[in-house]
């Protein structure tokens, strides 16, 4: 069903099993258009699948399209809500993020829940609340135990862990996140943002060894990383993963006092296009501290990029 068709029946609230899959199949893409589309355009497609979504729900749907109109509005409000924090909209996304979750216990989705969880997360290890981080990994991971969103908390758990010096709870955190990847099967579309495949739990080991110092293990997933966002043609398809690689590497670099690497590396991360834009600014604290140890201005064509980026945050 083409979309203008899908457009047709969703206004004339035909709703049909054929009119669900294709709701289903949009609402799937729009999730792993995510990696690599513009954001601010991103968001308005979502949006507006979001309202037709929350209308449908006031027409007369039979129990089973119900739940699934809820599931799809669900999904979206998790999609809009980390668009919303990739454009530095925090409040915005943090209410966008529990709208998700009402919707995901109406529907009876755990993997819903468990994903709004693991939002709450993200937003507090960006913010430096390693702690908050913690609980709301918890309670996502019990609130979805085996979906594949747990792995994600697991992984949300070590970053937080290793930002806490905590290097024991890493391992654990990085061994029961791994064990339950092994445990559930590939999915059927690993570029869906808000599914976890072997590629993804990758780049969140990767950000854990560089935190912790395991160079060395930090800089062969960053590589893969790397190699992996690009597609058989050259195409980069995951730049967000790619430019955190990158400043993997710039960090790694700067360790070994390679500072005009480490800058280069910096700067072509942070000229990646696509991105979020709070992640970014966090690992990129990191290279700034290092370049510190240099002095001020070692790296300073880096830095006067970063500042740029921190002044857009700030406005």
């Amino acid at each position: 069903m083409d979309t203008l068709e899908l457009l047709r029946r969703v206004r004339a609230s035909a709703i049909d099993s054929s009119t669900i899959d294709a709701l289903n199949i949009t609402v799937e893409q729009l999730c792993c258009d995510y990696a690599h589309t513009d954001a601010s355009e991103l968001i308005r497609t979502g949006k507006e699948w979001l309202g037709k979504m929350t209308e449908l729900l006031d027409n007369r749907l039979t129990l089973a399209q119900h739940r699934d109109v809820l599931n799809n509005a669900g999904m979206l409000a998790l999609l809009v809500g980390c668009l919303e924090y990739d454009l530095g909209d925090a409040r915005s996304a943090e209410a966008t993020r529990r709208m998700a979750m009402e919707l995901g216990k109406e529907s009876g989705d755990s993997g819903i829940v468990g994903w709004s969880h693991e939002m709450l997360a993200w937003f507090n290890l960006t913010a430096g609340n390693f702690r908050a981080v913690i609980s709301a990994a918890e309670a996502g991971a019990l609130a979805a135990p085996s979906h594949s969103v747990a792995v994600q908390l697991y992984g949300q758990q070590a970053k937080a862990y290793a930002r806490m010096q905590m290097p024991e709870k890493v391992h654990e955190a990085l061994e029961e996140g791994s064990a339950l990847l092994d445990r559930i099967p590939y999915p059927d579309k690993p570029e869906n943002h808000f599914v976890v495949d072997p590629d993804k739990w990758d780049f969140y080991a990767m950000d854990t060894y560089r935190i912790v110092g395991q160079d060395q293990l930090a800089k062969r997933n960053a590589d893969e990383v790397i190699r992996r966002s690009v597609n058989s043609e050259g195409v980069l398809v995951a730049p967000m993963r790619n430019a955190e690689a990158h400043l993997t590497l710039a960090v790694i670099a700067a360790r070994r006092g390679e500072t005009e690497e480490a800058a280069t590396l910096g700067i072509n991360a942070l000229q990646n296009g696509r991105r979020s834009r709070p992640s970014l600014l966090m690992v990129a604290s990191e290279l700034e501290h290092e370049l510190d140890t240099y002095g001020a201005r070692a790296g300073a064509d880096f830095r006067e990029l970063f500042n740029d980026l921190k002044r857009g945050e700030e406005s």
